[in-house]
């Protein structure tokens, strides 16, 4: 923000040095990356302004924090009026605001009479001061008063207004406007436009038209001070690439109660510079003002932030020097304050206010301690259950990535859940990948086609990260789980993912249950449930061919994805520990021929359907394809390890459950004993 220092002393009871001026709102939190002597002896300082400090974007912003930061006294602007008491502005003009969401208030003011020309010198040199330049008279006190109060304002030639009338609504799709800087534009729906009967006449909040501009010719004015919504003034504004000053303050808030007032100042200042006559009255068509908000800070809790105590006094002096008008509550030792208009879209919370004193008090006076205590507790379950899950994916040799949010929209639709849309954002730097990804897996094949590129092999990936999708008309964020990785032999790859996983669920959760079952699923070749406890988990499989073609990918790839929270739930793992078993045990290994459709989870599900308890574990060992297998048939081996705490168990007592492990699998599976 480029500040004159003459302009800032009008604002002041007592003149300032820019040495003065320049270390009094560094103390406060705007440094001045800047300062350049002026041939007319003025001193342009350039402070730097937080985004949430829209109040200090204006000379009378910054004036109050030096003066609150100095001592001295804000000098408030002139904004007394004389208007034409014959002649009501609502005889001149009207206005129909259709769109209160857009723009919370509109008002205009109608001046009669205006002689166009060339500024005084004392607007010539204030502007200029700052890096602008003059236009004329009229068109520069708008711009004055806007880097003077900080309310954009812009008046329109009346009588090339068709109708003589504004109506703020929403662009017309396809309507057009040229910019009074010449540049062209067409408008969509979601745009706000300042309109007159016909046409649009400007891009509300961002900048005016070329056909109705004051120009020489112009004798009447209507002059508009509006509250535009800071949000679509900035979409506009990106999506036209058509900035201004305006746009730049609209974007981070203006003061609702500054509209009126930045008025009154413009129109005094017009008549002044260009002569005329102001209707009486202002055409206000909005929502009313707002009532001032009050929030509440504790004495003590002032002190538990910042370290140390500030005496009461001291803070009572910042708050009403900053304009709080501070109210100390001696019962509840709290200070009550009213935040003032200006200051209403950055001071909501207590924790505000305390920042403020903080910065005026000066952090110079926070101690400083040679040492400093530090309470050891033990870590957050979920941030202690993350490291886990990374520690273990690791070992298993995937690698964790960090992937954008967005995708492609075909890329997104290959992996949208049933029942969901997906969701993409309007903003023109998003035009190749609008969409916030209902999936981490796309990102992990974008991933794996980059390792691709480059010729690696034998690429493990995972990612925890968040989804969007809007199902029922609400928008569903869901934390994730994702894992890739190549599948040479899609079967071993399976497996190796089916142990990595497994594994995971044992480190976390110990006891849970972690169950796979197939399933046909789009758009894997092989679909796989994934189950915790009994519950749905996620799904996986072998990717089919139509989507490693999208993805351009030469070598199948396995993946799943399952939800976060259920996982990170199981944290922290209750384990039973029991003494060891003294006693050997008995292993059997079991090879039985299968149709090629019956998974290894039908399989064990019926073979521990009539285990006894003296079976121990169940183990899958291998599937063989082949000869002397018959075509459309495999052999799936299984080890059973069984065990009797209670003594050493004989062959005897092991064959009788064996055979009717055989048994139920012939009868349910169909399957075949394999002989040696």
């Amino acid at each position: 923000m480029k500040i004159s220092l003459a302009w800032l002393n009008r604002c002041l009871d007592r003149s300032v040095t820019a040495e003065e001026a320049e270390q009094t709102l560094g103390r406060q939190g705007f440094p001045v990356e800047g300062r350049h002597a002026l041939p007319n002896g003025d001193v342009m300082l350039d402070v730097e302004v937080t985004s949430n400090r829209g109040d200090c974007l204006y000379h009378v912003g910054v004036a109050r924090e030096v003066a609150a930061g100095s001592g001295r006294t804000l000098k408030l602007p002139d904004i007394a009026l004389t208007e034409n008491a014959a002649t009501p502005a609502s005889s001149l003009t009207s206005i129909d605001n259709q769109a209160l969401d857009l723009c919370p208030v509109y008002t205009a003011r109608v001046i009669q009479g205006v002689k166009v020309g060339p500024s005084p010198r004392w607007l010539v040199d204030c502007l200029e001061a700052i890096g602008l330049r003059s236009v004329n008279n009229v068109v520069d006190v708008t711009n004055f008063v806007m880097m003077e109060m900080g309310q954009p304002l812009h008046a329109f030639d009346l009588a090339r207004l068709k109708g003589r009338r504004i109506v703020v609504r929403r662009a017309i799709k396809g309507e057009t406007i040229d910019a009074i800087d010449g540049t062209k534009h067409t408008l969509d729906d979601a745009m706000l436009a300042i309109a007159d009967a016909e046409r649009p006449v400007a891009v509300a909040g961002v900048m005016g038209g070329l056909n109705t501009e004051v120009s020489s010719g112009t004798t009447d004015i209507l002059l508009e001070s509006a509250q535009f919504a800071a949000l679509p003034v900035r979409t506009t504004s990106r999506k036209l690439k058509l900035a201004s000053d305006a746009s730049y303050r609209f974007e981070r808030g203006v003061d609702r109660a500054g509209v009126e007032q930045a008025s009154r100042r413009a129109a005094r200042l017009i008549v002044e510079v260009a002569g005329g006559k102001l209707a009486s009255g202002v055409i206000r068509a909005g929502e009313p003002e707002l009532p001032l908000a009050t929030v509440t800070m504790r004495l003590a809790r002032c002190e538990q932030l910042l370290g140390y105590a500030v005496p009461t006094d001291a803070i009572m002096r910042h708050l009403d020097h900053l304009g709080f008008a501070p109210q100390l509550d001696a019962v509840r030792q709290a200070i009550v304050c009213t935040v003032p208009s200006w200051r209403a879209r950055d001071v909501e919370r207590e924790v505000d206010l305390i920042e403020e004193i903080a910065r005026m008090h000066g952090l110079d006076h926070v101690p400083t301690h040679d040492k400093m205590p530090v309470n050891i507790r033990p870590a957050q379950t979920r941030v202690a259950a993350r490291q886990i899950l990374a520690q273990t994916l690791v070992a298993h040799g995937y690698h964790e990535t960090v992937t954008a949010s967005f995708l492609r929209v075909p890329q997104g639709q290959a992996f949208l859940p049933q029942n969901a849309e997906g969701l993409e954002v309007s903003d023109d730097r998003r035009k190749a990948e609008p969409m916030l990804r209902p999936s981490l897996l796309p990102s992990l094949l974008v991933c794996r086609k980059s390792n691709q590129d480059v010729g690696n092999t034998g690429v493990k990936l995972f990612e925890t990260a968040a989804t969007w999708v809007r199902q029922a008309g609400q928008i569903v964020e869901t934390r994730k789980l994702a894992l890739l990785a190549d599948a040479d032999k899609p079967g071993d790859a399976l497996r190796d993912l089916r142990g990595a996983m497994e594994e995971l669920v044992e480190r976390l959760g110990a006891s849970a249950e972690l169950t796979f079952a197939a399933e046909p699923l789009t758009p894997y070749e092989t679909g796989i449930a994934i189950a915790l406890n009994g519950l749905p988990l996620g799904v996986g499989g072998i990717l089919g061919k139509a989507t490693l073609k999208q993805f351009d990918l030469q070598t199948s790839v396995i993946l799943a994805e399952v939800n976060l929270d259920p996982l990170l739930d199981l944290y922290p793992p209750h384990r039973k520990v029991t003494p060891l078993i003294r006693v050997p045990g008995i292993e059997r290994d079991l090879s039985v021929i299968v149709a090629q459709s019956v998974t290894w989870d039908a399989i064990r599900q019926q073979a521990q359907a009539v285990a006894p308890a003296i079976m121990e574990s169940l183990e899958f060992v291998t599937t063989y394809r082949g000869k002397p297998i018959p075509s459309g048939r495999k052999s799936v081996t299984m080890r059973m390890l069984f065990r009797d705490p209670a003594g050493t168990l004989r062959r005897e007592q092991v064959d009788p459950h064996m055979q009717a492990i055989v048994d139920k699998l012939r009868d349910t599976v169909g399957a075949q004993v394999r002989e040696a």
